[in-house]
């Protein structure tokens, strides 16, 4: 995961890393990496720095994704046929999107930075993606993860990212748009994302080609039955159509970032666990400045007049 206090790209991070010298404790405590603490700790420093106006400036929070228009916009692009793009994959070969028409191609798109939608979306998809090639041929279809958040999902990432997902199938390719395309790329398909404080507001959606490079079917979630895989391929591969569906009323199970997926309800709900790290990382803000303060009032007592 990479450094927070970095990737916030503001002055703030500077007057943090300026101020971390003069307390050791607090050098030491910024070094904690754990998953839990880690993403609340960077969050809460940074709004200790931001809050003095003398140290830093407030930047416009950006803002939310709407989640009605990126499912209109995802809905849009079926019977669309995406253009040609270029791409490297993660070997470093250049390869065309026009190369893998002639069977039914499934498309994802992810960014390598991402702690938790992606490599969670990439790891059910494996699953998914097995148990299709078991019922139907690792042969018959194909897949393509597309790193979307450019030039950081470079070639060399998404190999990283295929191995620490687990990814070893058939039939597989991880690859790197030119990121002058990724725009209109990302258009075509109908693949909406934002960016977002903690990286990336984007619907979750899996996009199915027909032979002829043609998008039949959108897939949506982090998880899905895996019927809803396997029965528009089996639809394809037998030279039918996808039946278009009504998917009017499945936005609320467009997976968007700090939401999770509830199996018994069929709905997303808020993932607390985000609300947690937070509430964890401030209290560990509060107890380094309670230390701090402490430690200063003694040394006040202790200094002869």
């Amino acid at each position: 995961m990479p450094h927070l206090l970095q990737s916030l790209n503001l002055p703030a991070a500077q007057a943090i890393s300026e101020s971390l010298p003069r307390y050791p404790v607090l050098k030491r405590l910024v070094r904690l990496r754990t998953a839990c603490l880690w993403p609340g700790l960077a969050l809460a420093l940074a709004g200790l720095v931001l809050s003095v106006p003398a140290r830093a400036q407030t930047a416009p929070a950006p803002g939310a994704l709407d989640q009605k228009e990126a499912f209109r916009l995802s809905q849009a692009a079926l019977g669309r046929i995406p253009g040609d793009y270029d791409f490297t994959d993660r070997h470093g070969r250049s390869v065309r999107l026009s190369q893998f028409r002639g069977k039914p191609v499934l498309v994802s798109f992810v960014y390598t930075g991402c702690f938790q939608v992606c490599p969670v979306t990439t790891k059910f998809l494996a699953q998914a993606v097995a148990k299709a090639q078991s019922a139907l041929g690792q042969d018959l279809f194909q897949v393509l993860t597309i790193g979307f958040n450019q030039p950081f999902d470079s070639p060399e990432a998404m190999r990283d990212f295929a191995l620490k997902q687990g990814v070893a199938l058939p039939g597989w390719e991880f690859l790197s748009p030119e990121p002058r395309a990724v725009e209109a790329l990302t258009r075509e398909f109908g693949f909406v994302y934002q960016p977002a404080a903690g990286g990336f507001d984007h619907l979750t959606q899996l996009t199915l080609l027909d032979a002829d490079g043609r998008i039949a079917t959108q897939i949506y979630g982090e998880t899905f039955e895996v019927q809803m895989l396997v029965e528009p391929l089996k639809t394809l591969l037998a030279g039918e159509s996808v039946p278009v569906r009504d998917l009017s009323g499945w936005i609320e199970q467009v997976r968007i970032l700090c939401t999770v997926y509830d199996p018994a309800s069929g709905r997303y709900r808020l993932n607390y666990a985000l609300f947690i790290e937070i509430f964890a990382g401030l209290t560990v803000i509060g107890s380094v400045v309670y230390y701090l303060v402490n430690e200063r009032r003694r040394r006040r007592r202790v200094t002869p007049a």
